[in-house]
């Protein structure tokens, strides 16, 4: 079942895994959609791929925390998105070592975004269709990713996904990329259909601070 809540001024889905038991620790899913979910209503995020897939699986151990996004993109509410993320963190039922994020398209943006904001709090993140300031993904060493992009994506092209996988990966980071070379900008029903990639998510647990490597502080070189 799903749960409509509310936290500051956003609105968001929240979905249990199967005998949900407040005094249990469970792995958690930050669910970030894309730009066809936005409104003031969650009739479109109900209706979202990721839920209408996932809620077939006899076994999906995650608590799931869904935002909507009321503006233009995630970045326009960024902070409150932060916050977010530090209430689902504090959570009593909450393992905290296995947070987990994952988007398509501008979710997927948002993904790779808040992971590098955010770089002690997630354990692996699922960032689909999406891009990113590849220059920063240093802050994603310790921090394992999975993308996927679908090859003949002409509104999000691929190339978004590489670079950013190559420099997470070039700053010593565990990433890697899965090209689905006949998919348009639809890779999100393939990825969301594949139970591996959620046992990929499961099978990580964080690892304590992160020596993550931020390379661009020098005024005078980067602006």
């Amino acid at each position: 079942m799903i749960e409509k809540m509310k936290f500051e001024n956003m609105t968001y889905l929240l979905r249990f895994p199967k005998d949900f038991d407040e005094n249990k620790k469970y792995p958690v899913m930050l669910f970030l959609h894309g730009a066809g979910s936005r409104g003031n209503d969650t009739t479109a995020l109900e209706v979202n791929p990721f839920f209408e897939i996932t809620s077939k699986y006899e076994d999906f151990p995650f608590v799931v925390y869904a935002p909507l996004c009321s503006e233009n993109t995630w970045f326009d509410m960024f902070e409150t998105l932060e916050r977010f993320v530090q209430k689902i963190s504090d959570e009593k039922f909450t393992d905290k070592k296995k947070i987990y994020a994952m988007g398509p398209s501008m979710g997927g943006y948002g993904t790779w975004q808040i992971a590098m904001s955010l770089p002690d709090t997630f354990a692996a993140i699922v960032p689909i269709c999406g891009g990113g300031m590849y220059w920063n993904a240093g802050r994603l060493k310790n921090t394992p990713v999975w993308a996927f992009h679908g090859g003949k994506d002409n509104s999000v092209k691929c190339e978004e996904s590489v670079k950013m996988v190559d420099a997470a990966k070039k700053c010593g980071g565990d990433a890697r990329l899965t090209i689905y070379p006949e998919n348009g900008h639809d890779a999100w029903s393939d990825t969301y259909k594949n139970y591996e990639v959620f046992e990929w998510l499961l099978s990580h647990e964080k690892r304590g601070a992160s020596d993550y490597a931020d390379g661009y502080s020098d005024s005078k070189k980067f602006g």
